[in-house]
């Protein structure tokens, strides 16, 4: 069960090579750069820079984020079966120190992933230490460019269908959570804003606000929170 994921990985992407690459049904994966790319090699490091512009687009941003946290934080709650409402300042607190320390070497912002909870409901390993392990795997992969040409070149259609898998075990665990809390759906303040946000969700309804994209969870997000 704990390597079912990634064997269903695998072995999607050994079938999509037969379809693509034998068959030519589909459009073929290009290994060039898997074969160009070294063993090893440093990453690309950027000094950071303020840009107040920025920064004023990305703000309203992070009320976003804190609702989706303390969603997952509540949906991990009613896998284990642990309420983990008292350890809510304590994540936000680890997730903006990692934002400020991923942002001073040039990376990306962090923030909690849906996937891995549902990687989480999946294998029902939920100890800490194993994430902390999977981090210094992937800090040492970090510094493997073949390792990352090999990910972009996985088929788009690999990663959409185990990502229909993980969000649907994430979707299953929420209903899970509104039916431990007893909450009412028989009254039209509760299933309107549940709805929109449904609809928002699944259908990725996305705004540009300059340069600053809101993908479909931000939206739900914002609809559920507003209404």
């Amino acid at each position: 069960r704990r390597l079912s994921i990634l064997l269903s990985l695998i072995v999607s992407t050994l079938v999509y090579v037969v379809v693509a690459n034998g068959l030519h049904l589909a459009p073929a994966m290009d290994f060039s750069e898997v074969l160009a790319a070294p063993l090893i090699g440093m990453p690309h490091l950027t000094a950071p820079r303020f840009n107040g512009h920025a920064a004023i687009l990305l703000a309203p941003v992070a009320l976003v984020l804190v609702a989706e946290n303390l969603g997952h934080l509540k949906a991990i709650g009613a896998m284990t079966g642990r309420p983990l409402d008292h350890l809510t300042g304590r994540a936000f607190l680890g997730d903006g120190l990692a934002t400020m320390l991923a942002a001073s070497l040039g990376g990306t912002g962090v923030t909690t992933y849906v996937e891995n909870i549902g990687v989480m409901a999946l294998s029902r390993v939920y100890s800490t230490l194993t994430f902390a392990v999977a981090g210094l795997f992937a800090i040492l992969l970090g510094f493997s460019p073949f390792f990352g040409a090999l990910l972009r070149a996985i088929p788009e259609p690999v990663l959409s269908g185990l990502s229909v898998g993980l969000f649907g075990l994430i979707a299953a665990t929420m209903v899970r959570v509104w039916v431990d809390n007893r909450v009412d759906f028989s009254r039209a303040s509760t299933l309107f804003p549940v709805g929109v946000a449904l609809v928002a969700g699944a259908g990725d309804l996305t705004f540009t606000i300059g340069s600053v994209t809101l993908g479909g969870i931000a939206t739900a997000t914002i609809a559920a929170i507003g209404l």
